[in-house]
This record gives structure tokens, C-alpha cells and sequence, in this order.
């Protein structure tokens, strides 16, 4: 049986993929997807403080999303 660290290293690689090809919306939800795997594996764990991490990273990927879907993010790689 898969274990959800495992399930969420695969869909970490499929986002980082995802990246690579400029889909970057995608990528996005591919990356929540595997951080919600990691916060059942710290439930499963009774690790509290891992827990509580990955849900604020999980709200400020979900802000960032949704901060580009807007178009409010700036693009730094290009600008002078």
C-alpha cells in the first residue's frame, strides 16, 4: 500500500514538472493536492506542529494562487 508521503513525493515531482513547462495554474493545484497528502501523513503521525506548518504553507500557496489568477502578480524575472 502507497503511503501518503509517497503519493505526495509523486505529485511534488508531477508539479515541478508542470512547472518546467510554464503551466504554472496547474502546477499550483498539483502542489496542494500534495500538501494536503502530507498533512494526513502528520495527522496519521499525531505530529501537531507539522501539521500546523503545512497548512500555513497550504494558505499561502492557495493565496498565491490566487493572487495570479487575478493577474495581481508582478512578474520579476523579465523586469529590468
Amino acid at each position: 500500500m502507497m503511503s501518503f508521503a509517497f503519493i505526495g513525493g509523486i505529485l511534488l515531482n508531477i508539479g515541478a514538472y508542470l512547472t518546467y513547462k510554464g503551466k504554472i495554474y496547474e502546477a499550483v493545484i498539483v502542489y496542494l493536492f500534495a500538501d494536503s497528502c502530507w498533512v494526513i501523513m502528520a495527522y496519521q503521525r499525531d505530529d501537531i506542529w507539522g501539521i500546523i506548518s503545512i497548512i500555513i504553507g497550504v494558505l499561502f500557496g492557495f493565496l498565491a494562487f490566487i493572487k495570479m489568477q487575478r493577474g495581481d502578480m508582478s512578474k520579476t524575472l523579465n523586469k529590468e
